[in-house]
């Protein structure tokens, strides 16, 4: 079993949730970092019970720069030893025509799926420099990979992603740190039920009729990317469900 510390964004659910406990599974330590403190709370006693694993909690949003910033540099200096850093926090807001956006949503939707990326990134990227190692793994989406009637903003938050991807990896190259994008079409978490701010009938219809992927699927794909062999670096990984061709084309049963 490894001691190597994987921090995690957006920990508390869906993919966040799943790739906690694979690497709690696999022996990480774990930095888990999430908005709800009670359910944060919990996920963490529910890991160190099962897998014997320390995990230490930050209840933040990756919106608030300087609160994250402030309780990541308050963490132990053994804690900042991060080997594997999953930007998952990001979520969507709405689905509307431009011309009909609600610019508070856009704002939600910029500041947490790039700028709260970024200030995460910012500081680990750093500490991984320090120890010359080190993987980042961006959670991306099909949405940056295409563009979809009334996705506009998520869609280029997505896109902005997809260059940070790139751009993180020629920057830190020199550093030996791997840079990995994870791109999913349509996986069935709260990501919907978000989206249409609770309407949980409307987020339910998003995936009627197939099999969407699962959170536990995007985790084991993530792992696979992590688990690679030092010279390996998976650069960039598109993962459907079988059901789904394109951000908006699927087979749905009758």
């Amino acid at each position: 079993m490894t001691s190597k510390i994987a921090l995690i964004t957006g920990a508390t659910s869906g993919i966040g949730e799943a790739c906690a406990t694979l690497f709690a599974q696999q022996g990480y330590r774990l930095i888990l970092v999430a908005r709800r403190a009670e359910v944060l709370k919990k996920l963490a006693v529910d890991l160190e019970d099962k897998y014997a694993v320390k995990v230490f909690t930050l209840v933040r949003d990756v919106r608030e720069k300087q609160a994250l910033t402030e309780g990541l540099e308050a963490l132990p200096e053994e804690w900042k030893k991060v080997d594997v850093l999953i930007n998952n926090a990001g979520l969507s807001q709405g689905l509307d025509p431009i011309d009909k956006g609600n610019t508070d949503d856009w704002d939600v939707m910029i500041d947490t799926n790039v700028k709260g990326l970024l200030y995460v990134s910012k500081i680990v990227s750093n500490w991984m420099i320090a120890s010359k190692s080190g993987h980042i793994i961006n959670i991306g989406s099909i949405a940056g990979k295409e563009v979809y009637p009334n996705g506009n903003v998520y869609c280029a938050t997505k896109h902005a992603v997809d260059a940070l991807n790139k751009g993180m990896r020629i920057d830190l190259l020199p550093h030996g740190i791997k840079v990995t994008a994870i791109h999913p079409g349509m996986v069935e978490t709260e990501f919907s039920l978000v989206r249409f701010k609770g309407d949980e009938q409307r987020a339910k219809k998003v995936y009627e009729g197939f099999e969407p992927l699962l959170a536990q699927d995007i985790a084991d794909a993530i792992w696979f990317a992590v688990s690679r062999p030092a010279h390996v670096n998976i650069n960039d990984m598109l993962i459907m469900p079988a059901a789904q061709a394109t951000g908006t084309i699927t087979r749905r049963k009758e």
